[in-house]
């Protein structure tokens, strides 16, 4: 007993004499960087003392401060940014699911704002606007010098009113397009069927998604029934939301294993999440569908299902947004949104800058069916060709001489026929389909 306490003690001693030792040096950078803190933070003053007394023309306090804030903020990366009391609440309703606007998900990229993405069904959508365009101007005013909440505010407006953003796109000249602004109901999830498979998409991650996708899912099944052959989570052109919505879309599909982790600058803070039990999509192949405007939450939900092996990604590589903003109230009903975490995928990959590699790479394509006035030949064509040998001759096989009129059989009316991404994404769960029947059936 006496050397146990002896040992615990000594072993206290050492850690306080190592404490004693270090805490001079600590405290004298410590002292250090307050000095500097101290000496910027008074030359900040002296500046707004200057810019007070002596500009041309009175400027707003309150301006002046707001402006110092958004410029610091923005200059740390293009997601931090300053949020007045008008943009506070414009973000909340966002989040909500309905806003005034165009419809398109931005971000700052070298002066100059950059379509995340466009928001299906609305104004921006409607007007061709893509994923990767570059907004050089609004209404033949530059956006350089702007931050990028001045932009959003000068893209926002009254219901009605046209708004001309000047675009520039590869591979195409500089042009124009005039939208007009109107209210933005975002339905988050869509859902129909597709023969025997389901096919969800999630246009962005707000309060409404995670029951969005347990009523398309159910629905689906009610529709299907027992011969469902799986799932096509789509996903394209999601600018990503709330990051406990991106969270419960990736637990729907697992039953077990952490779906995302973000760690901040202090390791303590680390999070890490982790699926519950039950797949919504009962262990059928799940396929998603992603491309350079999927970013964020989307991002989150493809490298999850991607790193647990229950879904194939297919597509083209996401946009690469991997960090965390938390959005922190301050004191006159404002806000900042603060980057403050990287989020990492089950297997320890960050995304940001990278973005999530589809398992298998589709660009977008338009597919045109071959078709020809020539009658179709085959074996059960030819004379004298031999019979099966099971007493059938097989005439019942025998292609008519005459061209088949497509007409009937025309895909114009379905949707994927115009979607080759799509195209392939149901054309491989039919295919796992068969598999695992076949495999089942041994």
């Amino acid at each position: 007993m006496t050397k146990r306490i002896l040992s615990t003690l000594g072993a206290s001693t050492l850690v306080l004499s190592l404490f004693v030792w270090a805490t001079p040096a600590f405290a004298a950078d410590e002292k250090k960087n307050d000095e500097e803190t101290y000496r910027l933070l008074a030359l900040f003053g002296d500046v707004f003392e200057r810019v007070r007394a002596e500009y041309v023309e009175p400027p707003s306090e309150e301006e002046m401060i707001e402006a110092a804030i958004t410029g610091m903020l923005a200059a740390m990366d293009p997601h931090s940014s300053f949020l007045n009391a008008k943009s506070f609440k414009d973000m909340q309703v966002n989040t909500r699911g309905e806003f005034g606007g165009l419809g398109i998900q931005v971000t700052m990229e070298g002066g100059f704002v950059k379509v995340i993405s466009p928001i299906d069904d609305t104004p921006a959508f409607r007007a061709g606007i893509e994923s990767g365009d570059i907004v050089t101007h609004l209404d033949g005013e530059s956006v350089q010098g702007l931050t990028l909440t001045q932009a959003v505010d000068k893209m926002r407006g009254k219901v009605g009113s046209d708004i001309r953003l000047s675009l520039v796109r590869e591979g195409r000249e500089p042009f124009d397009v005039t939208i007009t602004r109107s209210v933005i109901k975002i339905t988050s999830v869509k859902s129909r069927v597709e023969g025997k498979i389901g096919y969800v998409r999630i246009t962005s991650f707000n309060e409404q998604t995670d029951k969005g996708l347990e009523r398309a899912i159910t629905k689906i099944k009610d529709e299907v029934g027992d011969e469902l052959q799986g799932i096509v989570l789509d996903l394209r052109n999601n600018p990503g939301g709330l990051l406990d919505q991106a969270i419960a879309v990736s637990d729907a599909f697992l039953d077990r294993g952490e779906i995302v982790s973000t760690r901040s600058r202090k390791p303590e803070e680390t999070q890490r999440f982790n699926a519950r039990t039950g797949d919504l999509a009962s262990g059928l192949p799940v396929v998603v569908l992603i491309n350079s405007g999927s970013a964020s939450a989307s991002e989150i939900v493809a490298g999850a299902l991607q790193d647990h092996s229950r879904a194939v990604i297919l597509g083209t590589k996401s946009f690469g947004k991997g960090s965390v903003q938390t959005v922190m109230p301050l004191s006159g009903n404002g806000a900042m949104r603060l980057t403050t975490a990287r989020y990492y995928t089950p297997s320890g990959r960050s995304i940001q800058a990278k973005g999530v590699e589809p398992d298998i790479f589709v660009k977008q394509a338009k597919l045109e069916e071959i078709t020809s006035s020539r009658p179709r030949r085959s074996e059960a064509s030819l004379r004298g060709a031999l019979d099966t040998g099971t007493g059938e001759d097989g005439k019942d096989a025998k292609p008519s001489d005459e061209p088949k009129d497509e007409t009937e059989a025309s895909d114009e009316a379905k949707p994927e026929a115009q979607d080759y991404q799509l195209s392939r994404a149901l054309d491989l769960i039919r295919g796992l389909s068969i598999m695992n029947q076949n495999a089942a059936a041994k």
